[in-house]
């Protein structure tokens, strides 16, 4: 009987070491244990946060890297071409424009409705005389009614005087519509001029890069003749945009000569009727 309830207790005993063991494996780990998880868990957030920043550093570059706009293209390759030419060059171009715009603001004023003004002469001429005619050519704008002016002041030397008068002074209002264009042809000529020059001193200035360097390098070949044929290409658009203005005046003084001749025969043939009266 002692050594069945020794055989009890003895198995008891086991029993309980058994179930301590079994807790102890179930328990949680020990410091050092949490210490590298928690290291293993910060590393994989950081990697998350770089990993979300990246998107952003890569929006960053995207917008530093946005293509330069018509003007800074235009600047940039201006000031690639060297001052000495293209400060010539843009020169020639100012002083065009100025020209051009010159013109082109002269002409506009100068433009008259003919057919209103001779309708105006006439009812004048009818109405109050030569005087009344004068008054309303005096107060017109345009060269036009400076032409009938010039006729109906020379209209008591008959009407042959005024038919001379009317084209001596017409020749001369010509010459005054077509003032200052020369100049616009001359720097349309002029600037792709200075441009090939400039080519042409830039291939100079290449082959001696070239011969002091003592080979043929393609980086110094083509950083010369870069330059080179950036003045011929501004030279061009200079003389293009100048040509187009040119054309326009020149399509403007033909509408204006051309009208007067046509109104000018009108006026004629009104004071040669009036005469007859």
């Amino acid at each position: 009987m002692k050594k069945l309830i020794a055989l009890l207790t003895m198995a008891g005993m086991m029993f309980i070491g058994f179930h301590n063991v079994v807790l102890a494996q179930d328990s949680p780990a020990d410091p050092t244990e949490q210490t590298e998880i928690t290291d293993d868990t910060a590393e994989a957030i950081e990697e998350e946060v770089v990993q979300a920043d990246e998107p952003e550093t890569v929006q960053m570059e995207a917008l530093d890297e946005e293509p330069l706009t018509f003007h800074e293209v235009l600047k940039e390759k201006f000031i690639e071409g060297g001052p000495e030419f293209m400060g010539v060059i843009l020169l020639t171009l100012i002083l065009g424009l100025a020209i051009s715009i010159e013109r082109i603001i002269y002409l506009t004023l100068s433009t008259t409705n003919t057919k209103k003004l001779l309708v105006s002469i006439e009812k004048a001429l009818e109405g109050g005389g030569v005087d009344k005619a004068k008054d309303i050519c005096r107060n017109a704008r345009g060269p036009v009614a400076s032409i009938f002016y010039q006729g109906l002041m020379r209209y008591d030397h008959g009407v042959d005087e005024v038919e001379k008068s009317i084209v001596s002074y017409g020749a001369v209002i010509t010459g005054r519509l077509e003032s200052g264009v020369s100049w616009i042809s001359l720097f349309i000529a002029l600037a792709p001029m200075l441009g090939f020059l400039g080519t042409v001193v830039g291939m100079i200035m290449a082959f001696d890069d070239i011969a002091a360097a003592g080979d043929i390098s393609p980086q110094v070949v083509a950083v010369g003749i870069k330059v080179a044929l950036l003045t011929t290409v501004f030279g061009l658009i200079v003389a293009i945009i100048l040509q187009i203005f040119y054309n326009y005046i020149i399509s403007k003084i033909d509408n204006l000569v051309n009208d007067m001749e046509d109104s000018s025969i009108s006026f004629i043939d009104m004071i040669t009727t009036f005469a007859k009266k």
